[in-house]
């Protein structure tokens, strides 16, 4: 039976308040595949007071029952694995492979690192005759994008439970299916009657409501910096927490002692990743002035290995970008880097040769991009990469931090210690180092404008605690 059309309320599926609905729009068609149902003010409600009536009993619950309903969480997400990736690839259009290997993996590996920090985690110490105690903070919303939906949804609902918090999800409008299929995971694991809500709709009529409500103590958002300012406006009045992570315009430091080929090579791949739309893909790539043209080459070959084309063929190594509102920005910040005197290395407006509907993008390569171009500026969040060229180190430093944004920058270098020296100078919330596997452990979150606090095991258990101080407790 479909749930599309309900939400999960207080251990059950429930109608909405309004029987209102939304297509769901498949990109790689630019036609609706399903409708869900979407919320408002009403349905809000019902969801914080199903949460905060289960956080009376939750948040005294034993580390041992939460140990035991993260594994549950965890055998009944791995059961749905298939049908999770199957779910993302339709509505955002991941290549099928991609969404097996990276989107619904993402969803197992975040539960596992979560299971793993809690299992080592103190929630208590005794200092002096002072003990601190680590508290769940309460009712969280959780809000959650559509390009790595797994991804978030995990980071989120897997520390606030280890915590003891309750909480309410709204998915993204846009590729909202996986969400209700995780809201079947969490049903099918036993979690107890209100501890886990869902609610679909849009931003205005769901999200900002969440944001303001006074019911709820956190608000854990992921989406565009434009968004998380309102959401933090909106928190602001009832003076609740709220963790953020944000946008980002990441640069790539190739330095003068990597190995080229291979740096610039996976530097592409790396920011064409997902169809570029990550918010840490290393979209700026720093090179040697010397060694620009050379860039451009390396880079030009990699881009055109790539195949654009139906998500479901084996082959498709990109699929459509989400909407057409994505398309459309997209297409605008191409014609930008044109106009602004950049070099089209490849790629350009347009769809791929061949593909006649669906959001697909060209992979697109800029070279002679400076500083100052809206395409080193702007997120893009898509298949185009920015290739700016720096006299020295000092100058390649100055170029990677002179932006808003702070929450990832990547450094190749053939010595250790000279990539180390200059990650310490970078004002980024993670610093990736030749092209590392993918941390689960390690904090992911920003510095300036891509927001604060951080996820992922232990780090983003500790975002949903309280700190409390018994002062007296150890005479």
């Amino acid at each position: 039976m479909s749930h599309h059309l309900k939400f999960f309320i207080d251990g059950a599926w429930v109608d909405p308040d309004e029987a209102r609905t939304l297509d769901v729009i498949d990109p790689s068609t630019e036609e609706p595949f399903t409708q869900i149902a979407i919320g408002g003010p009403a349905d809000v409600d019902a969801a914080v007071a199903a949460a905060r009536r289960a956080f009376e009993t939750f948040a005294f619950s034993t580390r041992e029952d939460r140990l035991a309903l993260l594994k549950r969480i965890l055998a009944a997400y791995n059961d749905r694995f298939e049908d999770i990736a199957r779910a993302v690839s339709r509505e955002m259009g991941a290549p099928i492979a991609f969404a097996r290997d990276s989107q619904a993996w993402a969803g197992r590996a975040h539960l596992e690192a979560t299971i793993a920090a809690f299992e080592a985690m103190h929630f208590s110490e005794t200092i002096g005759t002072t003990t601190v105690l680590r508290e769940p903070i309460g009712v969280c919303a959780l809000i959650t994008p559509w390009n790595w939906p797994l991804n978030q949804i995990v980071c989120k609902v897997a520390p606030a439970i280890a915590a003891g918090c309750t909480v309410v999800l709204k998915p993204s409008e846009i590729a909202p299916i996986s969400g209700i299929i995780f809201a079947e995971v969490m049903e099918a694991a036993g979690t107890p009657k209100g501890v886990f809500n869902l609610i679909n709709g849009t931003g205005p009529d769901v999200g900002q409501v969440m944001a303001g409500h006074p019911d709820v103590d956190m608000v854990s958002f992921t989406g565009s910096t434009r968004a998380g300012i309102i959401v933090a406006r909106t928190a602001a009045d009832t003076v609740k927490r709220v963790a953020q992570e944000l946008g980002g315009k990441s640069a790539n430091i190739i330095l003068p002692d990597a190995d080229f080929d291979t740096a610039v090579t996976e530097g592409v791949k790396g920011c064409f990743g997902n169809s570029g739309q990550s918010c840490d893909a290393p979209t700026r790539m720093l090179v040697p002035k010397d060694r620009h043209d050379e860039a451009l080459a390396l880079a030009r070959t990699a881009a055109e290995a790539f195949t654009t084309g139906d998500p479901r063929k084996a082959e498709t190594d990109l699929g459509p970008v989400v909407s057409q509102v994505q398309y459309d920005k997209i297409q605008r910040l191409i014609e930008a880097g044109i106009a602004e005197g950049a070099t089209l290395v490849t790629g350009g407006p347009g769809r791929p040769e061949g593909l006649n509907r669906g959001y697909y993008v060209r992979p697109t390569v800029f070279g002679h991009v400076t500083p100052d171009m809206t395409i080193a500026r702007e997120e893009i969040f898509g298949p185009v990469l920015s290739i700016l060229s720096y006299e020295d180190e000092e100058e390649a430093i100055r170029i990677a931090n002179d932006t808003v944004y702070g929450l990832a920058a990547y450094i190749q270098s053939g010595n250790i210690e000279h990539a180390r020296a200059v990650a310490k100078r970078m004002r980024a919330g993670s610093v990736y180092l030749n092209y590392p596997d993918w941390d689960t452990f390690a904090p992911f979150g920003g510095y300036k404008q891509s927001g604060n606090g951080r996820e992922y095991a232990g780090w983003g258990i500790h975002d949903f605690l309280e700190i409390k101080g018994v002062v007296g407790w150890g005479q």
